[in-house]
């Protein structure tokens, strides 16, 4: 069975210290899908990540179109945090997508306060890629519909 957002926050309010956290976020990061190697290029590159972080998307053919999202990182740590975004976003409407709020996850996670600027930073620029494309996919469907 898959996992949910509310699992891993589940898992995380069970782990009392952070180094079990990070050891979690880490063995997400190994269960991520296979990333193709021909999307490590800059188009995939996520912008304003230290690491080097990958967003690859495939999309539905509907008007609210269900966006797949596969990624990877080169550190260890951010393949976790990719792990996390992609139980938190893949798989879902463009709608569903933007109707998250990924402050209050990463509240519920305690993530906004123990990771580096330089990781939260990383981590805002792959929801805000996420997000912008969710939108620009919605926009492009109701612009072809009138």
């Amino acid at each position: 069975m898959a996992q949910t957002i509310d699992d891993i926050i589940a898992d995380f309010d069970f782990l009392d210290d952070w180094e079990d956290r990070y050891r979690y976020v880490i063995d997400l990061g190994r269960d991520l899908k296979p990333y193709p190697e021909s999307a490590r290029d800059a188009l995939h590159r996520v912008k304003g990540c230290v690491s080097q972080v990958w967003l690859k998307s495939t999309l539905s053919d509907d008007a609210d179109p269900v966006i797949d999202y596969v990624g990877d990182s080169d550190a260890h740590i951010v393949r976790g945090l990719v792990a996390i975004m992609m139980v938190l976003y893949s798989g879902k409407k463009a709608s569903e997508i933007l109707a998250v709020n990924p402050e209050a996850v990463l509240k519920k996670l305690g993530l906004d306060e123990h990771l580096t600027p330089q990781r939260s930073n990383g981590l805002r620029a792959m929801i805000g890629r996420i997000r912008s494309e969710a939108q620009a996919v919605l926009a492009t469907a109701e612009a072809t519909q009138h």
